[in-house]
Formats: structure tokens, C-alpha cells, sequence
């Protein structure tokens, strides 16, 4: 049994490489790589048909063992170095997708840590608003956080203090980060973080990934993301390396936010409004119709299951959910 890799002979696929793994008839993938080295790798897998009559062959290598483990194939290939490997077969974003990935890779996807279950800043709940357009939001059940979607007019998970929106955090993967960077979308991204009080943008990846772009070069997205730090410095840029570690440096930074915004807002009575960060802070966001419709089905109001809401459900709700009064301390 061999291992082989072929160059792709389609010029308009973004997957350069073909993998043919010998398992029953042999299965066929493309791929973006020869092996998984510093990352998992994409798979896509295509009919054994399209392995080409006569393949430019990178790499052939045979193969000690080749089984299927569930939702996984073992690899292991008869060489010293890099010779194990597993096919994960898994769901992205609601479709199937394979990546191919090894022992390297997968301690750098999962690393050993556990992340604390303290309460951050000591606050019993943390509100923490989620855009409603974020598709796959970090949930927090391993903290003390309740969650709210509602439309955010930047960034992604908000914190709201005396109905102002005080601190907000904006989340990428790196795949986003780059073709965001590449394509404008994050200077303006971050321009509209910026303009409040305290926040961030927070990477699911480590720094080392812009460098081993294939798409782009990686210099351009190291000079990009270097002159957009510059231009907003106020804005800090936080490589967290795994999605559980995002998610896990949000809600700290989301409570010191809330504790540094508390005391900001006892100063204004103390000193003067001269001195507090808060001035600038928008409004908070308002309610979703959901959220309202939810609300209201709860404490009995008829309400219909789409459409427009009456405005006296609305005026009801508003007059449940009063802003809390200037200078006062939020429970903790």
C-alpha cells in the first residue's frame, strides 16, 4: 500500500494537491498541502474519477497501516519522521468537511489547559449582549454569563451599563481575518470599535498562522494588521490561539470592562464628568422583536407569532427594563 500525492490538474481549484489514501478502492481528496505540518488541513473529497490517467506525483510513501476508527482514518506511514496522520471526517458550518491533521496539529488545535471556572471581576451574572447577526456564537456555559441577542452597531458580544453600550469585543478565525483585512472590511471594523469607550478584537488563532498563508502573502497581512494597530491603538489586537481560549478571554475582558465602567460611573457623582471615559458611549442597543415577543408571551400579553408588535406591548416592555439611574453601581 502507498500513499500518494499528485498536484491537481485543475488550474481553477484552490486546493493545489490531490491525496490518495489506499483504503478499500482508494479514496480521493483534495487538498491544500503534503502533510499537515503546522495546521490540519482541508480535504475535500472528490470521486476516484478524478484522479488523473498520468499525476504528477509529489510524494509516494508507503504505508504501514491504513484503518478506519469511526469518524476517523489512522494513517501511519512507513517512514522515521511524519509518519502518523488521521482523516477526520466532521461538520463545518453545517456541511461535511475533512481535515486532515497530526498528532503535532491536534495538540496545537486542543491544548492541555483548562480554563478557570472563578467568577471574572467577581460579578455573580454578566449580561453580555451577542449580535444578532453573529451565525455561531460563543455560548458561556462554563461562566456566570447570561446572554441577550440583539442587533450591536460594532463588534460582536456587547456589555451595556445604564443603557450605553460601554465595551463590545469582535471575534475572528483567522481565515476571517485575513479576507476581512484583504478586502477592507476590517479598517472599517475597527474605526467603528474605536469610537467606543474600551474594545477589542480577539483572533481564535496564534500570530504564527498569518505566516503560513497560501492565499495571500504573508507579509502583506502582517503589515496590514501592524498598520491598523498603529492607526487604532486603543483597539488591541489578542491572538488567543483556540475558540474555547476567544471565548474564555471575552468574558474576562467583557467583566473587567463592567468593573473599570462601574467605577467610572461613581466618579462622575465624586468628581466631576470631566474625568470619566463614558461620555462617548452610545446607546445601548434596543430589543429585538424577538426578545420583546418573548417577554411579553411570559408575563401573559397576547402577542401574533410574526409581524409588527403593537406599540403598547413595546411601551410594556420599556417600562419593565428602566435604565438604571446615573452613578448607580451595578449588583455584582
Amino acid at each position: 500500500m502507498q500513499l500518494l500525492i499528485a498536484r491537481n490538474p485543475d488550474p481553477e481549484s484552490r486546493l493545489p494537491y490531490l491525496l490518495r489514501v489506499p483504503l478499500g478502492a482508494g479514496l480521493v481528496f483534495r487538498t491544500a498541502g503534503t502533510w499537515p505540518r503546522t495546521n490540519a488541513l482541508y480535504c475535500y473529497p472528490v470521486p476516484d474519477s478524478e484522479w488523473p490517467a498520468h499525476p504528477e506525483i509529489v510524494e509516494q510513501v508507503p504505508v504501514r497501516s491504513c484503518a478506519r476508527r469511526g469518524a476517523a482514518i489512522d494513517l501511519v506511514l512507513d517512514r522515521a519522521r511524519e509518519n502518523r496522520s488521521q482523516l477526520v471526517f466532521t461538520t463545518a458550518r453545517g456541511r461535511e468537511a475533512v481535515f486532515w491533521q497530526s498528532a503535532r496539529t491536534r495538540k496545537q488545535a486542543r491544548p492541555n489547559v483548562r480554563t478557570p471556572t472563578a467568577r471574572a471581576a467577581g460579578i455573580a451574572e454578566l449580561e453580555i449582549v451577542v449580535d444578532s447577526h453573529e451565525q455561531y456564537p460563543y455560548r458561556f456555559t462554563g461562566q456566570q454569563v447570561r446572554t441577550v441577542r440583539r442587533a450591536l452597531p460594532c463588534g460582536d458580544y456587547g456589555l451595556t451599563l445604564n443603557g450605553r453600550l460601554v465595551a463590545a469585543v469582535e471575534r475572528k478565525s483567522m481565515v476571517d481575518l485575513v479576507a476581512s483585512l484583504t478586502g477592507g472590511k476590517l479598517r472599517y471594523a475597527l474605526a467603528e470599535l474605536a469610537a467606543l469607550p474600551r474594545a477589542a478584537l480577539v483572533v481564535e488563532d496564534r500570530y504564527s498562522q498569518i505566516f503560513t498563508q497560501q492565499r495571500v502573502r504573508p507579509a502583506v497581512v502582517a503589515d496590514g494588521l501592524a498598520e491598523l494597530q498603529v492607526r487604532w491603538p486603543n483597539v488591541p489586537i489578542v491572538y488567543a490561539e483556540t475558540r474555547p481560549l476567544a471565548e474564555e478571554w471575552t468574558y474576562r475582558y467583557l467583566a473587567a470592562a463592567h468593573a473599570w465602567a462601574a467605577d467610572e460611573d461613581a466618579a462622575v457623582t465624586r468628581i466631576g464628568p470631566q474625568v470619566t471615559d463614558l461620555g462617548r458611549a452610545p446607546a445601548a442597543p434596543a430589543p429585538s422583536t424577538a426578545e420583546i415577543r418573548a417577554w411579553a408571551r411570559e408575563h401573559g400579553h397576547p402577542v401574533p407569532d410574526r409581524g409588527r408588535l403593537r406599540p403598547e406591548i413595546v411601551d410594556a416592555w420599556h417600562a419593565a427594563h428602566p435604565p438604571e439611574p446615573e452613578g448607580a453601581t451595578p449588583a455584582s
